[in-house]
């Protein structure tokens, strides 16, 4: 039976999440998906903080569950995050987020989530997930490198006079029209309870193949289609056709973020929800409207930070920047593993920043980049610290 005391403590932990959802919206997700759109002059900061607040909305409805259930279950073993636990979890993640909004540096909210989850499921009682940690660890160190170095090779090409860009970005087009296809959305059937563009089209018998066969057509298919429209769109007017690819682009990696943020924000509650026969999609809803809010009213801020100081971006750098960030972002709500939206922008922005610098153009910062790595990297340990330690008391006087 739930008693009053119950449900006010559920209630705290609920509004402690929309604090963090609010946080990541004003901060990671909604100021690093259009933040090389801007740094591009392809879209306003205003403009680019409402659009990103719409999408990564939808997003976390359509994509959130994987990353929630991961947070909310799998960082700790052996225990399960009580209500308090919970709450000061969130608060102690969410206040260092926002400090680094206001501060101007962005902090890496999965690094804050996952050291204050872990520091606060420790101080319960429980024991380190080892296994999960070296899928998250290894996507974390492995961004940096990945993705700048994807990021180097475009913006190289890019700026290689023997490629035409009418062709080039194009062919780009088409890889990442490859990948929409073939992500999952929550709205299409699929065998775990989501399903891609490809698969439903393959499942769907249309063609005379095995399902393998179907899908590789229709990613095919899709792909080209994807090229053919662009490549015309710039054949009438090549500046234009850059700027809508980077728009699109800025699109789908707010939707990413929000399938992947969310899980920071409202993962933690999770293994409060079957007290109270609350639906999974209804949390992720509020997780979602909770970025939309942020990302209006926090994150215009923070996209002139990443726009301006990071570097001086061009749509070529640009397009460099957001393609592997896409692909890392869905590769993270894919498998469920939290990732810092700061982390892969960044390192895809320096990526396609040293292309240009070796070419005598526009660098980067280093002294904004050093600021930066020590604030993702302390923010972690000062998260497991705080969590564990304010846990720690909260639970002796609790005790007492």
């Amino acid at each position: 039976m739930v008693t009053a005391a119950t449900l006010g403590t559920f209630a705290v932990a609920a509004l402690a999440s929309l604090f963090m959802a609010w946080a990541i919206g004003a901060g990671s997700s909604g100021s690093t998906p259009f933040a090389a759109a801007v740094g591009a002059n392809a879209i306003s900061v205003m403009r680019a903080g409402f659009v990103v607040g719409m999408l990564g909305f939808l997003g976390a409805v359509l994509q959130g569950a994987n990353v929630t259930e991961a947070v909310g279950t799998e960082l700790v073993a052996g225990a399960t995050l009580t209500a308090p636990a919970v709450i000061v979890a969130l608060l102690v993640a969410a206040t260092l987020v926002a400090l680094g909004v206001f501060a101007g540096y962005p902090i890496a909210t999965a690094f804050t989530v996952t050291g204050a989850v872990v520091g606060a499921g420790l101080a319960l009682g429980g024991d380190p997930a080892w296994g999960k940690y070296q899928e998250i660890g290894a996507l974390w160190v492995l961004t940096p490198f990945v993705g700048g170095g994807i990021a180097y090779s475009t913006a190289r090409a890019l700026r290689n006079e023997r490629i035409p860009e009418r062709l080039a970005v194009p062919i780009l087009a088409g890889v990442v029209g490859a990948i929409v296809t073939n992500i999952e959305f929550a709205v299409l059937p699929g065998p775990d309870g989501s399903g891609s563009i490809a698969g439903t089209l393959a499942g769907a018998g249309l063609l005379p193949t095995g399902p393998l066969v179907a899908r590789l057509v229709f990613t095919l298919v899709l792909s080209v289609l994807v090229s053919l429209a662009l490549a015309r769109e710039m054949a009438d007017d090549q500046a234009r056709g850059q700027q809508r690819f980077l728009l699109v682009l800025g699109a789908l990696v707010a939707f990413s973020a929000g399938g992947s943020q969310v899980g920071l924000a409202i993962g933690p509650l999770v293994p409060l929800l079957s007290d109270f026969s609350v639906p999974l999609p209804a949390v992720l809803a509020g997780g979602g409207l909770g970025l939309l809010v942020g990302s209006w009213t926090g994150a215009p801020r923070m996209i002139k930070a990443l726009a301006q100081d990071y570097s001086s971006l061009g749509p070529r750098r640009s397009i460099a920047a957001m393609i592997p960030s896409f692909a890392i972002a869905q590769t993270a709500v894919a498998f469920g593993i939290p990732v810092s939206f700061n982390e892969i922008i960044v390192s895809a922005i320096i990526g396609s920043g040293y292309a240009a610098a070796s070419e005598g153009g526009g660098g980067v910062s280093a002294a904004k980049m050093g600021y930066t790595v020590l604030a993702w990297l302390g923010s972690l340990a000062l998260a497991f610290g705080l969590s564990y330690g304010v846990f720690t008391a909260v639970d002796l006087l609790l005790l007492g």
